[in-house]
């Protein structure tokens, strides 16, 4: 993907804050970018505005552009959330969690009052086939294992590159399942949310207010559910 089409998607989503908002920020080198154009967008128009990361990624680079970090209890005020995706199908249901923050980004995406997603033309796909991340508390990885097996899913425990497994900043496992299809996203989120021991998962079911799609020809295309 093409650096100026990427950086034009971030420079035309910032057009949505505005002053005195409360803004959540996903997690991922899109939203990198995107805090980056932010920072110009907020000093060129003297706005004043609150951020609330969902990983300290994101965190550490809002805070080293002065960006005031707004306390999480503050996060059902949120105004606008921005965030990635790693697919969004033709229904514009999504899965996310590809950095570890799906938890997170899914708390922000159910209480803010306006979902931004941003990503390039390869994001966009007709069903979902990713892995869906699953995030579990410790305790119960080998039950959730042998429920998600029943289903006929293949889950694998998500690692880093010496082999220690993967830790979220909530002190959780990802469990990173390939389902043979999925038929409906919305029944299988939530079949998956039931099984006990399983954290927050990585189906997005709930529609963003606004869907921007950046192309390899350097354009930029903003959808609309």
């Amino acid at each position: 993907m093409a650096a100026d089409a990427l950086q034009s998607m971030a420079l035309k989503a910032v057009s949505h804050v505005k002053d005195n908002m409360i803004v959540g920020l996903g997690s991922g080198s899109t939203v990198s970018l995107f805090v980056k154009a932010l920072a110009k967008h907020v000093k060129d128009n003297k706005l004043e505005i609150r951020v609330i990361p969902t990983s300290l990624q994101i965190k550490l680079e809002a805070e080293s552009l002065g960006f005031k970090i707004a306390d999480e209890t503050l996060i059902p005020s949120t105004d606008v959330v921005f965030d990635g995706a790693d697919q969004i199908d033709a229904k514009f249901n999504m899965i996310k969690g590809g950095g570890g923050a799906l938890l997170r980004e899914k708390v922000l995406i159910h209480a803010s009052k306006q979902t931004v997603i941003l990503a390039d033309e390869s994001k966009y796909v007709d069903v979902l086939t990713r892995a869906v991340p699953i995030e579990v508390i410790p305790y119960a990885r080998t039950h959730v294992t042998s429920e998600l097996k029943k289903m006929g899913a293949q889950p694998s425990v998500r690692s880093l590159e010496k082999g220690y497994p993967f830790i979220t900043e909530n002190g959780n496992l990802i469990l990173d399942t390939t389902f043979k299809k999925i038929n409906d996203v919305a029944k299988m989120e939530l079949e998956l949310k039931n099984i006990a021991g399983v954290m927050e998962v990585g189906l997005f079911s709930k529609h963003a207010d606004k869907y921007y799609k950046a192309k390899k020809n350097g354009f930029v295309e903003v959808l609309t559910p």
